[in-house]
């Protein structure tokens, strides 16, 4: 007895159909965003940047505070006044916590280079640029839950040694906006260094790339004040840097905030591109 076998026949699961083509799935976002998240999050490295960045922020806050009192008095004397102090002392520290924000977007891209898990990426997800907005969301959203949390603790222990003289939470103006622009900054800093990552591809050269914008460049273009009108052009441009831009957004009063707003999201934003760019021309 003989059984006829169909060679093109292809056994299947009862029930489940067959799929045309499976290449032509894609990841959800929401399911790279996700995947982008686990790896980020489950990194030590992570912990330490977003740890010492609250540190920085409650730390340097609290010696800020105890700055202004202690001073208050003396400084009444000849008429001094301390407008905004309490809010001042919350914001202050970006000064120095906007360098750990971006060395935390540089590593989170560099990382993957150096043990080649971008190519695994890359596999899941073949769109690069759904791969990059994915992890710029990361990036943010870690950065901004770590500025909220540091500002409302460091808002707290700050609160005693302000006394009565603390933040007017009724004149948005002087409290809430700043604190708001504060953590646009930080977003800003850490996709920042996110896209000096993804066009240099080495953590070494893009950290040393952001701290060059960051840090350097202000104290190299505020150098030229000795220059005289000559090099006054050289100043002027220093206004347009990340650092001066978050500065001018964070301090109450300030005028010209539409140019800090731009200034401030327009070198992340080109960074990106051209880590977009790059992305998509070359192999990873």
């Amino acid at each position: 007895m003989t059984t006829a076998l169909n060679a093109d026949a292809t056994p299947t699961a009862p029930g489940r159909p067959l799929r045309a083509d499976s290449r032509s799935e894609h990841l959800s976002f929401g399911r790279v965003l996700r995947s982008e998240l686990i790896k980020l999050t489950t990194l030590r490295s992570t912990w330490w940047s977003l740890g010492i960045t609250a540190l920085l922020a409650v730390g340097i806050s609290l010696m800020i505070a105890s700055a202004v009192e202690s001073s208050r008095a003396s400084a009444a004397e000849v008429g001094a006044t301390f407008d905004y102090a309490a809010v001042t002392a919350i914001v202050a520290p970006m000064q120095f916590t906007m360098l750990v924000a971006g060395i935390f977007g540089a590593m989170a891209i560099t990382g993957e280079y150096s043990t080649g898990m971008i190519r695994s990426t890359l596999t899941a997800e073949p769109r690069r640029g759904t791969v990059l907005i994915a992890k710029a969301v990361t990036v943010a959203a870690l950065l901004i839950a770590t500025t909220v949390v540091s500002s409302l603790v460091a808002i707290l222990v700050t609160a005693p040694i302000f006394g009565d003289s603390g933040i007017d939470w009724s004149d948005p103006a002087g409290s809430t906006i700043p604190l708001l622009y504060s953590l646009l900054a930080m977003a800003s800093f850490g996709l920042l260094g996110l896209g000096f990552g993804f066009i240099v591809r080495n953590g070494a050269g893009a950290i040393a790339a952001t701290v060059g914008v960051l840090f350097v460049l202000p104290i190299v273009t505020n150098m030229f004040v000795m220059g005289g009108e000559a090099w006054q052009w050289v100043v002027d441009l220093g206004k347009y840097l990340p650092m001066s831009a978050a500065q001018v957004l964070t301090t109450p009063g300030s005028e010209d905030i539409g140019t800090a707003i731009v200034s401030l999201l327009a070198w992340p934003v080109a960074a990106l591109v051209g880590g977009w760019l790059i992305l998509r021309t070359r192999d990873a």
